[in-house]
């Protein structure tokens, strides 16, 4: 049944059908009748300080929750400010909404001058997500709406934007709402998934590499690695997936030579929801001496980067279990003595790479606990300390800019992480130049009164790109940034701050703080900053 609505209150309507709670946005002229019509449903609006930290956070909320979130901009600079994280979102297969108003449906296709107009915005989109698409009636929107669901929460999860021309937002028309569209998870092909069961249950020395695909098929990929008895490695997003403290695991980080050294080793190796990118590899590709089976909901994806022997298009979880009940059962404890022997070189390896770290890593490990999310950001302290030493117990508590590894993620990522996981301690990880990003938004999380701790590893600018510059024997210059007062600034935004020197005052810091009344900033010194 169709009702007369606005534009603005078509959309609320459409969000409303699929279970949207929150959005994080900033307002604006042209999107105005978007906000009248969230604040008459009730949906919660968050207002980050800047339109990045807005679609960083909803890329968080979709990372932590499952599900995907949702960013509100306006026309312009506010959704081209989005553009970065939406890229960030893609490249690491996020499931997040973009929505903003565009030109007016009749605007000049040359351009006239309206305020925020962009020579071609949603080109600009289309560019960076999985689609971009501009409506052309109001009745169009809660369709448009329900397509783009469909398309976020089945396959690979990517960004798509959704634009909507300004004047269609307050213009009323008869409108029918619709329901969300059930797209169901893609199984396997039998003859496929039995192919991959024989040959891998006829390896005597099976390994599983897991990536951020795999993040919804825990249980089946345990399920599986111990009737295989195949030691399991994960990518940086697929952390967690395999607790750390399962005798399989062998830990995150493809990176580590005793990693490709346990893949170059076995004679079939079952790659699940991974690219088995150069992101992830950073020295090269692996070594695939035996079968290499891939299991990847992308048909694109499942045959780049590495070409299988057996190729699985399908949804990890159905064809994790397609394979293990094809699969004969193994010889208890087979594989773990593999494991054991690869986990202890990854972890002397993990160890040696993040030994400026690995106070403050073991000191996290204390407090965030087996139900905690760590938000980090791409600083050294996360990609070579916390990314191999810090222990994770389940899928989505490690969340990290992987792909397209962008500064200042880890403070708007918590936020959202933490909105959508009120109950789980979340903590968020930054080096002190990519903080700088968006620090404003300790300002926002000051506002919503979140127990978050935002520890800041400070070695006085660009940490990373001033070791590079030394290796290639360049002249090292414009990485060295004389650091603010970060405990007064946080406090000037609304936040608790203070210094830790010592692994005991960080960690009765951060214990503190996730109970405390609001945000506190958390300055951890390394022992030699650059001011």
């Amino acid at each position: 049944m169709s009702s007369p609505m606005s534009g603005g209150e078509a959309l609320v309507a459409a969000l409303a059908a699929h279970d949207v709670a929150t959005v994080f946005g900033i307002p604006g002229t042209h999107n105005l009748p978007i906000y009248a019509a969230l604040a008459q449903r009730g949906i919660r609006h968050v207002s980050p300080r800047h339109e990045q930290g807005a679609a960083f956070a909803a890329d968080g909320w979709a990372r932590a929750s499952g599900q995907p979130g949702v960013c509100i901009t306006t026309t312009g600079p506010a959704i081209l400010n989005a553009v970065t994280a939406a890229a960030q979102s893609y490249s690491d297969s996020v499931p997040v909404l973009l929505i903003s108003p565009g030109m007016p449906v009749r605007h000049p296709g040359r351009g006239n001058g309206l305020l925020h107009e962009v020579k071609d915005q949603q080109a600009a989109m289309d560019a960076v997500v999985a689609y971009s698409h501009r409506v052309t009636s109001v009745a169009e929107i809660p369709i448009a709406v329900a397509q783009a669901y469909a398309r976020l929460t089945s396959g690979r999860p990517r960004p798509v934007h959704l634009e909507i021309p300004l004047d269609l937002l307050d213009e009323r028309a008869p409108v029918s709402v619709v329901s969300p569209i059930v797209v169901p998870a893609s199984a396997p092909a039998p003859r496929v998934s039995q192919a991959a069961a024989r040959a891998l249950a006829a390896a005597e020395r099976p390994v599983i590499v897991a990536g951020g695909g795999s993040r919804g098929a825990d249980r089946e990929l345990r399920a599986l690695a111990e009737l295989l008895g195949a030691p399991v490695v994960t990518t940086a997003n697929g952390k967690g997936v395999l607790a750390d403290d399962h005798p399989l695991a062998v830990g995150a980080g493809l990176h580590h030579p005793a990693v490709h050294a346990l893949v170059a080793d076995s004679d079939a190796v079952l790659a699940v929801g991974t690219e088995l990118a150069p992101a992830d590899l950073w020295n090269g590709p692996l070594n695939f001496t035996g079968t290499l089976v891939r299991i990847d909901v992308d048909a694109q994806a499942v045959v780049t980067n590495a070409l299988p022997d057996i190729a699985v298009v399908a949804d990890a979880a159905l064809a994790l279990r397609a394979i293990h009940g094809s699969a004969p059962a193994a010889l208890p404890g087979r594989g773990q003595a593999r494991a054991a022997e690869a986990r202890a070189a990854r972890d002397a390896q993990a160890r040696a790479e993040g030994a400026d770290h690995l106070d403050l890593v073991a000191a996290l490990a204390q407090v965030v606990g087996a139900d905690g999310v760590l938000a980090a950001d791409s600083a050294m302290a996360a990609y070579y300390g916390a990314l191999s030493n810090l222990p994770a117990h389940r899928p989505r508590s490690f969340l990290y800019p992987t792909g397209l590894g962008t500064l200042g993620y880890a403070l708007p990522a918590a936020i959202g992480a933490k909105l959508a996981r009120p109950g789980s301690p979340v903590l968020a990880l930054h080096g002190d130049g990519g903080l700088m990003f968006t620090v404003q938004e300790l300002a926002t999380a000051a506002q919503l009164r979140l127990p978050l701790p935002v520890v800041v590893s400070d070695n006085g600018g660009y940490g990373e790109i001033r070791n590079e510059m030394a290796d290639r024997r360049d002249p090292v210059h414009a990485v060295d940034l004389p650091g603010p007062d970060f405990v007064g600034l946080a406090r000037s935004l609304g936040c608790h701050g203070e210094r830790a020197d010592t692994p005991e005052h960080l960690i009765e810091a951060v214990q503190k703080a996730f109970t405390a009344d609001r945000p506190t900033l958390i300055h951890w010194p390394e022992t030699e900053t650059v001011n």
